[in-house]
């Protein structure tokens, strides 16, 4: 038979063996069990110490006087002019209800910056409403971040501990404690203070309103329920159900009285305008009152000549012109006044005929107060700021004009229509100088009397508005409600990735493990990485013995030399047809690869198939058979070849643990190793042992770090090449590939050493023999070993 056939070529596979690479996991079954019980052990104590979330929701009406119309409030009061005309943009509401005022409101009337908390076995627990005591402080506490406990004696006094647990005061309850490290502060009993309550540490931390502030704004989502609606769900998580439920309940609130407070800004404005021209009005009707009292008094005038009244009949239409027209200008020139002086919210709703400058009025007061809005929770760089001001500034340019345009108009119309004043009054001129000049007075009176009585109906209506501003700006659909589900930790969640994190972690050991391990060990990887003829493996013995095999041993170790033993006739068939015995040389790569206790028993099991076998030591470096042997150096194979002599039958020796085998140790070691093996003596040396042996081992010194093995290699019929598995590096096995590809060594076998028998070929499946009896060699391996350490 071709020693090739004993080894297949290597090949380059493209495929993977799905088979093998499972089994390399399912091998360590035992570490995924392990992991996975360890993992939802874990999961078990989390969730069982973990503190559940809650989530809590609240849903709103924005109400859009553009997509909604208005309320049903303020319909009654759509015809005075006072409501409707605007709309409210989503995002900016969004904005404000997030806005640090609103949520600085919230914590200062809920008191969030103060906790309570109750101390447990392995976490703390938040009181909330539960507190039996209830600390304030003398001075404001806003920017105070400090944590202490407070440990009450009995029902009337406490003691006070810091952070680390040091008494650092006392008191009485209801009464100011000034303490060295903690502000004045008065601690109150609450309902909730019990018996129970005395002798138990009560944890207070106080919070700066920042960092609270920081913490509610990512807390607390507001969003809308779908883009074309105007109702805003409101949401926060927290361990607390009550607690998040009174914080959402009391920003709706704020919200909406931040914007009550908005919408009266105008109406405020327009009743302070109004009130103020009554005022000048008012002592103006009274001065032409007067005047026309003494008027009558002084010409002793009773009633108006009734041959006027045909004329008057007539000047009457003309003179309500007058009078309209002189109104209207008054009011444009003071709201002109208004808004050049500076930028406040301009009087709305005064009447005047031009509805475009109403509108506009309408437009500027409600950028005015957007504005406001906005600048609560941005910067005045702010996009949507500039923007905003923008538009004040266009609006306000825009009415400027419109007034001024108006005011020329309502000059030209008042010119033309005292033109026409000028020709009845001269028609008028046969009337008695006292009757005319009363007239006049009359006139002046009618005119301030008629903008006295329109200034007033205006006040009432801005007492209707601001009753009507009142009205919130969102309607509650859903109060806060939180369900008593925690949303974390979902335990389905947490044990499914427990789960995986149990199978993934074993699955990553092992596969990084087997990324990063570079070493041999299987016949696998060495028929990956090599063309070897592969001979044989020895596997691990946990029972120390120089000599494995005897006659009746049945290890598995014992066995896999009678294996290799049995794979060298095939291996040396080639060679059957010379004279004499076969040489087989024992080498590695490198020492410590077991290469010594591989050819003494080796040649054991040869004399046990009764051929005559002969052991020589030819590591002249290193040697390692007496050594190992555990017997006293003698002459060797140095001697024979320094010393003419010596002759090789004074230099073979036996031990009685192997009966018929003869040995040559390797003997002192030489100072010139290379030259003694290169000598005519060695050619000697080799064809005497052949002739008269049936087989000749010779251990000789690693290929790697040496060349004595290459300077013998000739007299070699076959190299036995050692490979310690779990011992060298794979990229080590280039060594005697090339070796072999460069036929620098005759007749090369692996024999892989020291395996491990439950990892089996690195095919998926075990060595063993199976035979029931001989020597059980794990016996002396821990219990965890035997488990784990596969």
């Amino acid at each position: 038979m071709n020693r090739e056939d004993l080894n297949a070529p290597l090949q380059e596979q493209d495929t993977i063996n799905i088979r093998a690479e499972l089994e390399k996991y399912l091998f360590h079954w035992k570490w995924f069990i392990l992991g996975v019980l360890l993992a939802l052990l874990g999961a078990y104590t989390y969730l069982r110490y973990a503190t559940p979330k809650y989530n809590v929701t609240s849903t709103i009406l924005i109400k859009d006087d553009k997509q909604g119309g208005i309320s049903g409030e303020l319909a009654a009061f759509e015809d005075l002019g006072i409501v409707g005309g605007s709309g409210q943009n989503l995002e900016n509401e969004i904005e404000v209800i997030k806005s640090r005022k609103l949520l600085g409101d919230v914590i200062t009337n809920l008191n969030l910056n103060t906790s309570y908390y109750k101390e447990g076995r392995l976490k703390e627990s938040e009181l909330y409403t539960n507190s039996p005591i209830k600390v304030l402080f003398a001075k404001s506490n806003q920017d105070l971040n400090i944590k202490f406990s407070i440990q009450p004696k009995d029902r009337n006094s406490f003691v006070i501990f810091n952070a680390e647990g040091s008494q650092v005061g006392s008191g009485t309850f209801g009464a100011v404690t000034k303490n060295s490290s903690i502000d004045s502060l008065v601690v109150y009993k609450t309902e909730k203070f019990t018996k129970e309550t005395v002798n138990k540490k009560i944890k207070v931390s106080i919070t700066p309103f920042n960092t609270l502030i920081d913490g509610l704004r990512v807390t607390i989502s507001v969003a809308p329920i779908s883009k074309k609606s105007s109702v805003l769900k409101l949401s926060m998580q927290s361990t607390i159900i009550e607690k998040a439920e009174d914080i959402v309940n009391e920003l709706v609130t704020q919200y909406n009285n931040d914007a009550i407070s908005d919408k009266r800004l105008v109406s405020e404005k327009t009743n302070e305008f109004i009130a103020e021209r009554l005022t000048t009005i008012s002592k103006e009707l009274a001065k032409l009152d007067d005047n026309i009292k003494d008027f009558k008094n002084k010409n002793n005038i009773t009633d108006i000549s009734s041959e006027a009244e045909l004329i008057l009949q007539t000047n009457a239409t003309n003179r309500q012109a007058v009078i309209q027209a002189t109104t209207e200008l008054s009011l444009v020139k003071a709201l002109k006044n208004e808004i050049g002086s500076k930028e406040e919210l301009l009087p709305a709703n005064l009447g005047l005929e031009d509805p475009n400058i109403a509108k506009s009025i309408a437009e500027y007061n409600q950028l005015l107060i957007q504005k406001k809005r906005l600048l609560k929770s941005a910067g005045l760089k702010n996009t949507v700021v500039i923007e905003v001001q923008e538009n004040i500034d266009n609006i306000r340019s825009s009415l400027q004009r419109s007034l001024s345009n108006r005011e020329r108009l309502l000059e030209i119309n008042l010119n033309t229509l005292q033109k026409e004043a000028g020709r009845y009054n001269a028609k008028i001129a046969a009337i008695p100088t006292q009757e005319r000049a009363f007239l006049d007075i009359a006139r002046s009176q009618e005119i301030i009397a008629g903008l006295y009585s329109y200034l007033l109906k205006k006040k009432e209506e801005t007492a209707i508005s601001l009753t009507a501003s009142a009205v919130p700006n969102a309607k509650i659909i859903d109060t806060a409600y939180g369900s008593e589900i925690p949303v974390s930790p979902k335990k389905n969640i947490i044990y499914l990735a427990a789960l995986l994190l149990g199978l993934i972690l074993p699955f990553i050991f092992i596969y990084l493990r087997d990324l990063l391990d570079t070493k041999v060990h299987t016949k696998k990887d060495i028929e990956e990485h090599t063309t070897i003829p592969f001979l044989g493996d020895i596997p691990h013995s946990e029972v120390k013995q120089k000599v494995v095999i005897s006659a009746n041993a049945r290890s598995s170790a014992a066995e896999a030399f009678r294996l290799i033993r049995t794979n060298l006739d095939f291996m040396l068939l080639n060679n059957s047809s010379n004279q004499g015995g076969n040489t087989i040389f024992v080498t590695s790569t490198t020492s410590g690869e077991g290469k010594s206790f591989s050819s003494i028993n080796l040649a054991a099991s040869l004399c046990l198939s009764g051929k005559k076998t002969i052991l020589i030591g030819m590591d002249l470096r290193a040697p390692k058979i007496t050594e190992y042997l555990e017997i006293p150096d003698r002459k060797g194979v140095t001697n024979y070849l320094t010393n003419d002599s010596v002759t090789l039958d004074s230099l073979k020796f036996g031990i009685p643990e192997i009966p018929n085998l003869d040995i040559i140790a390797s003997g002192a070691i030489p100072p010139n190793p290379a030259e003694l093996l290169m000598s005519a003596k060695i050619e000697v040396l080799f064809k005497t042992l052949a002739r008269d042996y049936d087989y000749v081992i010779v251990d000789t010194a690693p290929t790697n770090l040496v060349t004595d093995t290459l300077l013998i290699s000739k007299y070699a019929d076959l190299v036995f090449y050692v490979v310690r598995a779990n011992y060298l590096d794979k990229r080590m096995l280039v060594v005697p590939q090339t070796l072999y590809r460069d036929q620098k060594l005759k007749n090369i076998a692996i024999v892989l050493n020291d395996t491990d028998m439950s990892r089996g070929y690195g095919y998926g499946y075990g060595y063993g023999y199976g035979y029931g009896y001989g020597i059980q060699e794990e016996t002396s391996s821990p219990w965890y070993k035997r488990i784990f350490n596969r």
